[in-house]
């Protein structure tokens, strides 16, 4: 596993910080909770690296015709989770690319194994205030209808984080811009 690294002033990265250069002959699958950044953070990775970006929540839209929204309010979160592994599973072909997730995908045993096995996953952080004021902005998220957006993340937070902490990098991307966050990605896996 490699180290954590923080944007704004963590360990040295890349070959001169001693790390040697992860291969890049597989997917790089962001997880983290949700506001995140992984859909923007993992657009100009993307770019950065010169490979393609796939967005899971969008091609479970895509799939089914319905927002992720109509799938959690007509069929649940259980439902919900099942095809996002089966999309997942689909993205996950061997191939390079960069993969944004949805907050809850790497929470589930199945997907999060087979993330694990078969591409490099990379956990984005930021600390609970950082990410209510982010989901602000939309009204999209089905975990935060109706409810108190901070109490939701920090609980989410206190679930999940120590299984994203299983992810092969940690990378913190609390109030820097996400240039910042893509210039760790890279460093971390020595590019």
């Amino acid at each position: 596993m490699l180290q954590s690294h923080n944007p704004s002033g963590g360990p040295p990265g890349g070959p001169a910080g001693g790390r040697r250069a992860v291969p890049i002959d597989r997917p790089i699958v962001l997880v983290g909770l949700m506001g995140v950044g992984k859909t923007t953070v993992g657009r100009r990775l993307a770019l950065r690296m010169n490979l393609p970006f796939v967005d899971a929540d969008h091609e479970i839209e895509a799939a089914s015709g319905m927002t992720v929204a109509e799938i959690f309010a007509k069929y649940g979160e259980e439902y919900f989770r099942d095809g996002e592994r089966r999309v997942i599973a689909r993205l996950i072909d061997g191939t390079p690319k960069i993969i944004a997730t949805g907050g809850g995908a790497f929470i589930n045993d199945d997907t999060r194994a087979l993330i694990l096995r078969d591409a490099t996953s990379v956990w984005l952080s930021a600390h609970p205030d950082i990410l209510v004021e982010r989901v602000g902005r939309r009204d999209t998220r089905p975990l935060l209808r109706n409810r108190d957006p901070g109490k939701v993340l920090a609980e989410l937070a206190r679930v999940r984080n120590p299984i994203y902490a299983q992810a092969h990098i940690h990378i913190v991307s609390n109030k820097t811009p996400h240039e910042a966050t893509v210039a760790a990605i890279l460093r971390a896996l020595g590019r």
